[in-house]
């Protein structure tokens, strides 16, 4: 079934389940999780406005076709808003939070706290696992 018809048929009374497959918030959690969607919202919530190679820039490591995909996958959920002024030459465009997209950014701020205070904590664990699977593979 395309995205197009998954989002066409929500049951507003059916509980919503994102560990159930059929679960049409699971699409939504998905497009979400991305790392680089994630990325993209922080950086729109903290730097505000940007434009195209702005953004690009502020994300570091994106390629333009994945800055490009997740933009519209974004525009298209309700999160990122596009506008285009043509009196430009070439047109500006310009991408911005949705009040959708700033409720989900504020929400995330907590993740990237948490990021930003246990990341060494979690390169500890990466470092004494890969240790104990070295271990076990020469045994």
């Amino acid at each position: 079934m395309a995205a197009e018809e998954r989002s066409a048929i929500v049951d507003p009374d059916r509980p919503m389940n994102v560990l159930d497959a059929l679960c049409p918030s699971r699409d939504v959690f998905v497009d979400l999780a991305d790392k680089w969607a994630l990325l993209m919202l922080v950086s729109l919530r903290e730097l505000g406005v940007q434009r195209y190679s702005e953004l690009q820039r502020s994300l570091g490591g994106i390629s333009r076709k994945m800055l490009s995909q997740t933009l519209k996958t974004l525009e298209r959920d309700g999160l990122v808003l596009r506008t285009v002024d043509p009196r430009m030459a070439p047109p500006l465009v310009l991408y911005s939070l949705t009040d959708l997209g700033s409720e989900l950014s504020a929400e995330m701020r907590a993740l990237c706290t948490w990021t930003e205070k246990r990341a060494a904590t979690v390169h500890e664990a990466r470092g004494a696992y890969d240790r104990r699977q070295a271990v076990d593979q020469e045994v």
